[in-house]
């Protein structure tokens, strides 16, 4: 049986969505028997340290576009890097009234942990994929995401046929 393009995207969304609900049990799994501090860390609020880490400072505004979330959910998240001393908040040059988010020595040192325990273990699992199969999955979800930020999207979604 042959499926439509649809059919096969519908089908990788759901593996996908599935598979990220299984990562993020499987995260809490990994840290629950980490320090406090950085079990909190390693949650969602991880991908904002990591974010700050690999992009430098951002704003409350750009850190929640970055993961389609409200600016207050994104507040939230960054008021409590903020009173853990993870992350500091500092004058915008380009923004008066939006302060850049920061990652500080201590968060740095955090998520250095929490990434070299996800590695250590990852470096133990056997998945039943070659290195090359895994860079290609990767490279596909890139594509896939890519095209979902791009102009082309935008214009068919806004369309809405």
């Amino acid at each position: 049986m042959r499926h439509s393009q649809a059919d096969l995207l519908l089908r990788l969304f759901d593996e996908n969505t599935a598979l990220y609900q299984k990562l993020r049990a499987v995260a809490g799994d990994l840290h629950k028997n980490a320090p406090h501090r950085e079990q909190a860390a390693a949650a969602g609020r991880r991908a904002v340290l990591h974010s700050l880490d690999s992009a430098g400072p951002q704003t409350v505004p750009q850190l929640a576009r970055a993961r389609q979330v409200s600016r207050q959910h994104m507040q939230v998240i960054v008021n409590g890097l903020a009173r853990e001393k993870l992350v500091v908040r500092e004058e915008n040059p380009a923004h008066r009234k939006s302060l850049l988010v920061r990652l500080t020595a201590e968060g740095q040192h955090q998520l250095e942990n929490v990434l070299k325990r996800e590695k250590k273990l990852l470096e133990r699992a056997r998945p039943g994929l070659a290195p090359k199969e895994l860079n290609r999955a990767a490279e596909t979800l890139a594509k896939l995401r890519h095209f979902f930020e791009s102009k082309e999207w935008g214009r068919l979604i806004a369309r809405k046929e």
